[in-house]
């Protein structure tokens, strides 16, 4: 079972945190779970569920479902590296853990690349060193622009103690034959 994989390419993220970070305070919605954190974790679709921008959920539901958000259009690289990934995107959002907030260790459902067919991927856009990711009690260090598959079956949590808002892009992917090639025999 693969708990995480680096992938051998980064992405030059520097136009996107330039324009996530200014984007107005209120495009951004509180995470739904409020059982797991404390502090400010909230979202931004930018493909969702019939491409409605107050949908941030990533229900399983069909591929074909999910559709580009009016925000999307403002993210002309999200859409290059969506386009570098070589498989069906579902949900696509970005995630911000404000500064001294914390996400409580939890599980979550049908993301593990191996046995759903469905795979959580994360590209740091806005991270720092003080960030404490734990996946299956491994601390995982992430640096922006890396694109990370993390087995989020397993239990995990972050701490983000300051002195930035960490800002995640989540992408979640249809598993093929290209990624399983990535992943099964890379990692």
């Amino acid at each position: 079972m693969i708990d995480f994989y680096k992938f051998p390419f980064t992405f030059n993220i520097s136009e996107t945190r330039k324009l996530v970070l200014e984007l107005p305070s209120n495009t951004w919605i509180p995470h739904y779970n409020k059982n797991d954190y404390e502090g400010d974790w909230s979202v931004i679709a930018l493909r969702s569920g019939w491409g409605h921008e107050s949908n941030i959920y990533s229900v399983p539901m069909p591929a074909h479902s999910f559709q580009d958000t009016p925000v999307m259009s403002q993210f002309s690289d999200v859409q290059k590296i969506l386009e570098r990934l070589k498989c069906d995107k579902t949900s696509v959002r970005f995630m911000k853990l404000s500064k001294g907030a914390d996400i409580k260790e939890h599980c979550d459902d049908n993301l593990d690349a191996e046995t759903s067919g469905e795979a959580r991927l994360h590209i740091p856009i806005q991270t720092h060193n003080d960030v404490a990711f734990y996946l299956n009690k491994q601390l995982v260090k992430m640096k922006e622009g890396e694109c990370w598959y993390l087995n989020f079956n397993l239990p995990h949590s972050v701490a983000n103690p300051g002195p930035l808002d960490r800002i995640h892009l989540v992408i979640d992917c249809v598993v093929n034959d290209w990624l399983r090639q990535l992943l099964f025999h890379s990692a």
